[in-house]
């Protein structure tokens, strides 16, 4: 599946066995990636998440934890930080809550989707990954609604398949890989050259 030209972000959900997953995904984006990338992972409430300074170290692009009313710049990874819902409003800006769980879960993999998906429309690339609760199904629908292209990772290979499994009840993905086939597809993201990046 190769998506030049179609996608303007990314949102990416992961819960149980979702880092070993991210770890294999978030490599494979390239310098002067395009689109943004924002990614929801459940974790405990307490520590403060130390995601985007692991992930920093392993990715070509650059990889922060979201902050409230950012505006949101190509070609970044931003994760969502521990015990607030991470949402996607106009500008494109950034915006955190402290809302009730969703699925026992702030941030919620849900929330950002479907925020993303008001937003970017047909434009937008899903992927939801191991975990082995429900959330992330109705946010995957959502993007599936709006015409953007929904992926979940095979539930042979996932850790925990339940988060998997309920995507698939709910709407047909567009695709169902392996980690590695994720990643081909997106090393086909497009690219924007230095000068592009700065206007």
């Amino acid at each position: 599946m190769n998506l030049a030209g179609r996608i303007d972000a990314v949102v990416i959900g992961a819960s149980a066995g979702g880092l070993e997953a991210l770890a294999v995904l978030l490599p494979a984006l390239a310098p002067g990636l395009s689109p943004p990338v924002f990614i929801v992972v459940h974790l405990p409430r307490t520590p403060p998440s130390v995601l985007a300074e692991i992930f920093a170290r392993k990715c070509a692009v650059p990889v922060r934890e979201a902050e409230d009313k950012e505006a949101v710049s190509p070609g970044t990874v931003y994760f969502a930080p521990n015990n607030y819902h991470l949402l996607v409003d106009r500008g494109p800006q950034l915006s955190l809550s402290a809302d009730d769980p969703v699925h026992h879960s702030r941030p919620s993999i849900d929330v950002l989707f479907e925020s993303a998906a008001e937003i970017y429309g047909a434009r937008l690339l899903g992927i939801i990954l191991s975990g082995a609760n429900e959330d992330g199904a109705v946010g995957l629908a959502a993007i599936h609604d709006a015409g953007g292209v929904t992926v979940v990772q095979s539930p042979k290979e996932a850790r925990a398949p339940h988060m998997v499994l309920s995507a698939l009840k709910l709407r047909p993905p567009d695709r169902v890989l392996p980690l590695n086939e994720i990643a081909d597809i997106l090393r086909t993201l497009d690219r924007v050259g230095p000068l592009e990046r700065m206007n």
